[in-house]
């Protein structure tokens, strides 16, 4: 069958999300043939082009998000010779029918995302999922937001320039209006010009896939099935093939797009009233996705329940845990080795989210219950300076707490000094609120103490040091997790914990904190304690560091159950039969053969053709004629 893939930010691009996943999922389903719409999140993205596309990979087609350019390459022009000689072919200003259709469509968009954003009359909105309750309310915006949606789609499709019209003085205004209407929120009404505009510019980029020319016979109405490998602005070419051609839709997502920007947007410049727009357009979209997808396979329970608060049918989600290599951990987790049997591990990409503070409180601890005790921090800042920085104030946090002497020092003292983990039992209060910790009072201490960690911090003899994977002492990733005989996991935000299925691919035993889908991944293989805790983290590793036969148990028992669930070959088996079960339950349609072609062509004609009886009504909004390319007479043998 042909399965269009369709991305936001990632594949086939060489950096972005789901690139790995999707690459593997593209080569280990040879037997189909994938055509690639993806969406790019930047220049630099674009820059460093694509990966190598292996040979069932059709075609590709590609879209910026980035960039306000109308002439960009990949934009819809107007259909019908008169469209084209009142627009010039291109993205223009529409006539007079046109904005009149605009500001139909786009008033009822608006207010559906202003009203729900209030929680309308009766009905009230979620602050972390934009999910709204049950009720006449949160329908009647469900249905509004449809309406816009669909009817600027075909505005777009039929004559081309939305984003001229969402960036124009009249989109402004209807949001105005919109967002002074009763029944919004405070903040909603309280939004300036500059929020609307900001606003505007945000839903012009989420809004750009309904201005795209692949919604033709030769784009995605050619496929049999599309496959979002992510919710929200990914899904949208989804919807629109649906409802154009009535091709099914495959939803998967690992970490669910709605919690991701709430979480995104809780630190970002933008004001109160722009992030519960942007929160609320988002929290419609995904119930508009996930009501339209034949089937929703998110990567973990942890993002079933966000995707069924958001409004996903529990009968038409399907929990499918996202494969990871294996065979170049096999290796490290069948040999003897256990590691440092007094050092800790650390494994990831340093960032606020992982709260490498409460990690380098809580071995302050350790230390003071075991001497000896090394902790070793691998991995490479994110990217930007946010991430640079970071990276620096836990070095300086490292160097305050263990002096570059090496010897253990007043840990106690120090940690109370620095509100760390001494103090309070429920963790430090400056250092682990969250992802957009600015580290409180003892920021200061931490900078001062910045060019002073020598060799301590910089990967020299002291107890704690920060390396990168690639250096002579860590060639690669497998000798990443057998440096230490214990690997933790200190995050406050966590979706699907990769780094953790890998320490169990090597038989380590791990410390974990509660987030995300942690527990459900460890499965009672290794500790977990409370986040942003360092005393329980530190009891936890003192307790596995002085017994080595209960890690081996441990270590044991995890790289079982990795190999079990986590592995690239169960992913591929479960989309395999995915695929399979959707397409056959696609509507279809007989197609004559061309005229003097007398060649065999197996399932040219379904089997319920000859049945003679009534055949089942399909779905609202799909097309009964619908046939897959493989049973027709166009379509590839494969």
């Amino acid at each position: 069958m042909r399965i269009g893939l369709l991305t936001d930010g990632g594949y086939p691009y060489a950096t972005g999300e789901s690139r790995l996943w999707c690459d593997r999922l593209v080569r280990g389903l040879a037997q189909h043939e994938f055509d690639l719409f993806a969406l790019s999140r930047s220049a630099e993205q674009e820059a460093q082009g694509w990966v190598r596309l292996p040979a069932q990979v059709v075609g590709v087609r590609t879209a910026p998000l980035w960039t306000a350019d109308e002439e960009t390459l990949g934009l819809h022009a107007p259909r019908g010779p008169f469209a084209r000689l009142f627009t010039g072919g291109g993205a223009r200003t529409y006539a007079r029918r046109e904005r009149r259709l605009f500001t139909t469509h786009f008033a009822d968009l608006a207010a559906a995302v202003c009203g729900a954003a209030g929680g309308e009359r009766g009905g009230t909105a979620d602050a972390g999922t934009g999910a709204r309750t049950e009720g006449a309310a949160p329908r009647l915006a469900d249905e509004r937001f449809t309406r816009g949606l669909y009817g600027l789609a075909e505005l777009a499709f039929e004559y081309g320039g939305l984003p001229a019209a969402l960036r124009s003085e009249t989109a402004v205004r209807i949001l105005e209006a919109a967002c002074r209407a009763p029944g919004t929120g405070r903040a909603v009404q309280t939004a300036s010009v500059a929020d609307l505009l900001a606003f505007t510019a945000e839903l012009d980029r989420a809004l750009r896939p309904l201005s795209l020319d692949w919604y033709d016979e030769d784009g995605l109405g050619a496929v049999d099935l599309c496959h979002a490998a992510a919710g929200g602005v990914a899904a949208l070419p989804g919807l629109l093939a649906k409802r154009f051609f009535g091709v099914p839709l495959l939803v998967t997502e690992h970490a669910v797009r709605v919690r991701a920007h709430y979480l995104a947007s809780g630190g970002a410049p933008a004001g109160a009233p722009v992030r519960a727009l942007l929160a609320n357009f988002h929290g419609l979209l995904a119930t508009e996705v996930y009501r339209q997808a034949a089937l929703v396979t998110p990567g973990n329970t942890h993002a079933r329940r966000w995707q069924e608060r958001c409004g996903a049918d529990p009968a038409k989600v399907r929990t499918v845990y996202p494969g990871m290599e294996s065979a170049r951990f096999a290796a490290l987790g069948e040999s003897e080795d256990d590691g440092g049997p007094d050092t800790l591990v650390w494994v990831g990409r340093i960032e606020p989210a992982k709260d490498l503070i409460a990690l380098l409180h809580a071995f302050a601890e350790v230390r003071l219950a075991e001497p000896d005790a090394r902790l070793r921090i691998i991995g490479a800042p994110a990217q930007g300076p946010a991430g640079a920085a970071y990276l620096e104030r836990c070095r300086a946090l490292a160097a305050q707490l263990f002096p570059s002497d090496g010897t253990a020092g007043d840990f106690d003292a120090t940690v109370r000094d620095s509100g760390g983990a001494g103090g309070d039992a429920d963790g430090p209060a400056d250092e682990c609120d969250g992802p957009a910790d600015d580290f409180g009072r003892a920021a200061g201490d931490f900078d001062r103490a910045a060019g002073d960690f020598g060799r301590t911090a910089s990967g020299g003899e002291g107890p704690v040091t920060f390396e990168e994977i690639g250096g002579p002492e860590v060639p690669d990733l497998a000798q990443a997790y057998g440096a230490g005989g214990v690997v933790v996991l200190s995050s406050v935000v966590e979706g699907f914990p990769i780094s953790l299925v890998e320490a169990m691919f090597c038989g380590r035993a791990t410390v974990s904190t509660d987030v995300g889908a942690v527990v459900e991944v460890i499965g009672g293989t290794g500790l977990v304690v409370p986040p942003r805790n360092p005393r329980a983290l530190a009891d936890a590793c003192v307790a596995l560091l002085r017994d080595p036969a209960r890690r081996a148990r441990l270590g044991a028992a995890a790289r079982a159950r990795a190999l079990e669930l986590f592995t690239v070959e169960q992913n591929l088996a479960a989309f395999r039969g995915i695929y399979l079960d959707l397409i056959a339950r696609a509507p279809v349609r007989e197609r004559p053969l061309p005229a003097g072609d007398d060649t065999p062509r197996p399932f040219a004609t379904p089997p319920e053709a000859h049945v003679r009886d009534r055949w089942p009504v399909p779905d609202e909004g799909e097309r009964a004629d619908r046939t897959p390319s493989w049973a027709g007479a166009g379509g590839s043998d494969a």
